[in-house]
């Protein structure tokens, strides 16, 4: 007996050890973290259960039968984040350079399983060189067996992925499909072809960080949805964002206990929107007074700025927020920002979690790129996410709603649960200049002085329809409050709207107009 217990202990001594105490110390050396290490610092102290450690790959072409290290590559398991159960899978570059094998796509296979079963989110830590080339054509079918997973998961469990190395290729596609996908700035890289494609096929001259790094991917491609300052960051900010997530579609967030009082007022709201409709203002100090103690933990924060989403909590209940960013473009819709709001609205019908609106929307930005680029398409992706969605939802109108984006932001007229404006609401087909140069083109060329009689009539326009009161005549919004009461009045209603039950007709799935 003793002799069969030494021999366990040798084979989890080398399995601790992933490719070796070199390859160890190549990872160091270049900034990162080790699979294990990573998953020392995401999961609970002494929550992780692995499984899988004695795994070994089944290849003997190119000499692959002489070295068969424990694990294979990847290691699997789960733990606890803040106490709740998660599924993990953490990939060792130091074995193979991280490339996915066979049995090394079985075991990921093998944990999301599982997570669908108990109904626990997936975490993958990917820093992989691709395919196992030496395995041909079954490394190829081990991605598509986890592709699969990851589409047969989505919106079931929460999927999130760090990209902590390189992840190029097909490997990108399973990121590609989960819900959140954090990146660490100067080690971590995707594309599907790398610079020296790019340069053979395009005579394109381009750096890895250029083509595929964290912030083009935050920025440029919205691939990535949060760029941090390197592994720590990015793993702290992992387990920051699980708690405002439920652990599946059939449960509900975790509460986050709060000392910030339901009935707080925000005076400072009271005077933040400008008396000029033209200046701007941040959104984010909007967002930020509402909130729980102030915590706001914004989502694709670099990519199309001019729309705001993120989480927060509302009387310590996990709220996905909305909001028109008139700090930037003046909050206009456009294909990015359509595309970025209606992926999260989404996401937080997927997981019960109820969204608050803030609108201020001068419309969709015009002009033949947008056009030919297929606004239209792009915004009716946004549109369609609002009306499919069955969770409780909220809007506040703090200044403008203008034309179709008035409708498309969560209006009364697509199932808003709670639509109520502030006094300085504008909520109208148009602005007052274009109205005017529309409704009086004649009077006002034919006037005594052009100038002085369309600013009378655009005055006249601005008391008669850029106000909040028509709207509220006709119950299109609820009520017209003071900023002021904006959180008391939006944990009232949440607290009203736990009971809710919305159904939409029965049908395999809708046709998003992707």
């Amino acid at each position: 007996m003793t002799s069969r217990i030494e021999q366990l202990e040798r084979l989890r001594r080398e399995a601790l050890l992933g490719g070796g105490e070199k390859r160890i110390a190549d990872q160091h050396r270049k900034g990162k973290l080790t699979a294990r290490e990573r998953l020392d610092l995401l999961l609970d102290e002494g929550s992780f259960e692995e499984t899988d450690m004695f795994a070994r790959h089944r290849s003997n072409r190119f000499g692959l039968e002489k070295n068969r290290p424990l694990g294979d590559g990847v290691i699997t398991g789960t733990g606890k984040i803040h106490g709740r159960t998660v599924c993990v899978f953490s990939q060792d570059f130091t074995v193979f350079g991280g490339s996915l094998s066979e049995v090394y796509a079985e075991k990921i296979c093998k944990i999301m399983d599982l997570a669908v079963k108990i109904g626990a989110p997936v975490i993958g830590l990917n820093d992989s060189g691709g395919a196992r080339i030496q395995e041909g054509v079954v490394s190829l079918g081990g991605y598509a067996d986890i592709f699969l997973r990851n589409t047969l998961a989505s919106g079931v469990v929460p999927q999130i992925s760090a990209i902590l190395g390189p992840c190029a290729g097909g490997a990108v596609y399973s990121p590609a499909i989960t819900d959140f996908i954090f990146m660490v700035k100067n080690t971590s890289h995707m594309f599907v072809t790398g610079p020296n494609v790019v340069k053979t096929v395009t005579h394109e001259e381009i750096t890895f960080e250029e083509l595929g790094g964290a912030n083009s991917h935050a920025s440029r491609s919205g691939v990535a949805h949060f760029a941090c300052e390197n592994e720590i960051d990015c793993l702290r900010k992992i387990r920051k964002m699980t708690t405002f997530l439920p652990s599946n579609n059939r449960s509900a967030a975790p509460k986050i206990p709060t000392a910030d009082r339901p009935d707080r007022l925000c005076e400072r709201l009271d005077t933040i929107v400008p008396s000029n409709p033209n200046k701007p203002y941040d959104i984010r100090e909007v967002i930020r007074e509402i909130a729980d103690e102030g915590d706001f933990l914004e989502v694709h924060a670099d990519y199309a700025p001019n729309i705001i989403v993120g989480f927060i909590t509302l009387d310590g209940r996990s709220v996905g927020v909305v909001a028109n960013q008139p700090a930037s473009m003046a909050g206009v819709l456009d294909i990015n920002a359509s595309v970025k709001g209606a992926r999260f609205v989404r996401f937080c019908d997927c997981f019960n979690i109820p969204l608050a609106v803030f609108e201020d929307v001068p419309g969709f930005l015009p002009g033949s790129d947008q056009e030919w680029r297929g606004i239209i398409r792009h915004g009716a992706k946004l549109l369609y996410a609002f009306c499919e969605a069955t969770v409780p939802k909220m809007t506040v109108i703090t200044r403008k709603a203008y034309g179709g984006a008035y409708d498309v932001m969560n209006s009364k007229h697509i199932r808003g649960d709670y639509n109520i404006a502030w006094p300085t609401a504008e909520i109208a087909v148009m602005g007052a200049k274009g109205a005017v140069e529309i409704l009086f083109n004649k009077e006002i060329k034919s006037a005594a002085n052009p100038e002085i009689r369309a600013a009378e009539l655009e005055a006249e326009y601005n008391e008669q329809f850029c106000n909040p009161y028509e709207a509220a005549e006709r119950g299109y919004i609820d009520d017209v409050i003071y900023p002021r009461e904006t959180r008391c009045r939006l944990i009232r209603a949440l607290h009203i709207l736990e009971t809710k039950r919305d159904e939409n007709p029965w049908k395999k799935h809708g046709n998003i107009p992707l």
